[in-house]
């Protein structure tokens, strides 16, 4: 249980220094500067690759479990799931204008910071929700049972920003939150 609630608090503070990145990159649109779109591509399909496709299933399971424990805990946990896919669906819009402009197809600079703000304001306010309400629940009034069953939710979760042998598309992501 403990371990679970660690890895997560551990996950959602590197996603926040993803996301971060990510507004850093926006942030040029309104400088006169030039943002790294490639950067910014590859931060949303980390954020796509693994949160969406390891992170969130053991999240919903959890959240699942505690709802059933807290009813006081329904609501909360049903707008968290919803979020799950509003952040998916926004990523993937996010991500289809960052490829249209890396196709060099000519994309209106309103269209990929409105798609920016949309996934960046859903994930920060998600991840605050997740740590400030749930997760504390969660680690309170879940047993054994229940994170076992967490455990075993999907596919075993492999961080490729953890790796050694980071994926070359990772890699200077990887570099750019180490430093």
């Amino acid at each position: 249980m403990a371990a679970t609630v660690t890895a997560w608090h551990a996950e959602h503070a590197r996603f926040r220094r993803l996301l971060e990145l990510l507004d850093r990159e926006v942030a040029k649109f309104h400088l006169d500067e030039h943002p790294d779109y490639e950067l910014m591509r590859d931060i949303v399909h980390y954020l796509r690759k693994f949160s969406d496709q390891f992170h969130h299933p053991r999240e919903d399971v959890a959240f699942s479990r505690l709802a059933e424990r807290d009813p006081a805990m329904r609501l909360p946990v049903a707008r968290l799931q919803q979020e799950h896919r509003v952040i998916a669906a926004a990523g993937e819009a996010l991500l289809a204008r960052l490829d249209d402009v890396a196709a060099e197809v000519v994309v209106e600079r309103t269209a990929v910071e409105a798609a920016a703000a949309t996934y960046l304001v859903y994930y920060r306010h998600h991840i605050a929700t997740e740590e400030n309400e749930v997760l504390p629940r969660a680690a309170e009034l879940l047993d054994q049972r229940d994170w076992a069953a967490v455990s075993v939710a999907g596919p075993v979760p492999v961080d490729p920003l953890s790796r050694t042998d980071v994926e070359t598309r990772y890699a200077e992501l990887k570099r750019r939150l180490a430093s």
